[in-house]
């Protein structure tokens, strides 16, 4: 198989460990093509956890999971430098945390304050830790994919923009169909009885590769022109809408436009093509900018959310010829 083929794969064998989220896993494979960092939110039990484990369990790449706790300390995190004992003396060595793996399950994120979250910021951007001054690079192959509840769930603590802004897509999870809920009820009994064989193990080098060639689909000028315009209207969006400007108090970041770009490319790429088109733009909008925008107080009290915010404005930025 070539490595397209190989990636739809991977995807489908995901989707056979995880029932009910074929849009879930279809997002999660195109962060793992564009190189980027996914936020999953969900109640309670609607298999947050188990599609980041599925995810690890298909690539030949080591799965690190941290329980995000409120008495969480940052180099619980990064790790840190210990002083150990030798036979030629007493030396001082970093000792690296559970950071350094290549797929990071930060479970349940959003309940450790603030300071512990900021410890992902210059890992999750710069592919790096420092500590005492020393730069520690992350794997080659790094991905952090972060669930949460709710923020209206109790003990919780709300994100850092900074943070949110890391994040390439954040990917809400809704209740499985009932036909899929009976298929999700048969598969857990298939696994108790341990009457599942091998999963695929892909190379990390098929996604490298996959990368490469993600990299290079074409992006027309006019699709450049969109997807700024896009961005650009979330941070002006009177002059787009007069409901627009009452919704968004503060728009996407430039991070946001190379996250919709990239996302973008992987899109078509999945789909078999060489060239980014408009619908693979719009399909991108809403996981990769609905946790980019801050809602103003009449979004709030309208019970408008940021879904219905990027649904209409797909509708007010002309799509190209």
């Amino acid at each position: 198989m070539d490595t397209h083929e190989q990636v739809k794969a991977l995807q489908a064998s995901v989707a056979e460990q995880v029932l009910g989220q074929a849009d879930t896993i279809h997002q999660v494979i195109l962060a793992l093509l564009a190189n980027g960092h996914v936020l999953l939110e969900s109640l309670p039990g609607l298999a947050k956890t188990r599609t980041v484990k599925a995810l690890a369990s298909h690539l030949d790449a080591q799965m690190r999971r941290i329980q995000f706790t409120p008495d969480l300390l940052p180099s619980d995190i990064t790790g840190g430098e210990i002083l150990q004992q030798t036979a030629e003396g007493n030396r001082i060595s970093f000792q690296p945390g559970p950071l350094f793996g290549n797929v990071i399950l930060a479970d349940e994120i959003n309940r450790a304050p603030a300071k512990v979250q900021a410890a992902l910021l210059e890992a999750m951007e710069e592919r790096q830790i420092t500590v005492a001054g020393q730069c520690y690079p992350m794997p080659g192959l790094f991905m952090v994919l972060a669930t949460q509840n709710p923020i209206e769930q109790e003990g919780t603590y709300p994100l850092p923009e900074a943070q949110m802004d890391r994040f390439l897509m954040k990917l809400q999870l809704d209740y499985p169909a009932p036909a899929d809920e009976a298929q999700v009820l048969r598969l857990v009994r298939a696994e108790d009885q341990a009457n599942l064989g091998e999963p695929l193990r892909l190379a990390q080098e098929v996604i490298f590769a996959a990368r490469r060639e993600v990299a290079k689909v074409h992006v027309a000028p006019a699709i450049d022109n969109y997807l700024v315009a896009l961005v650009n209207a979330t941070r002006h969006p009177a002059e787009h809408d007069a409901e627009l400007g009452r919704w968004i108090s503060i728009g996407a970041s430039p991070r946001g436009g190379i996250s919709l770009d990239r996302v973008a490319r992987a899109h078509a790429w999945l789909n078999g093509q060489d060239f980014v088109s408009p619908d693979d733009v719009r399909a991108a909008v809403h996981p990769v900018l609905r946790h980019r925008l801050q809602l103003s107080y009449d979004a709030i009290t309208d019970g408008v959310g940021a879904d219905q915010v990027l649904d209409r404005l797909l509708d007010k930025v002309a799509i190209p010829a």
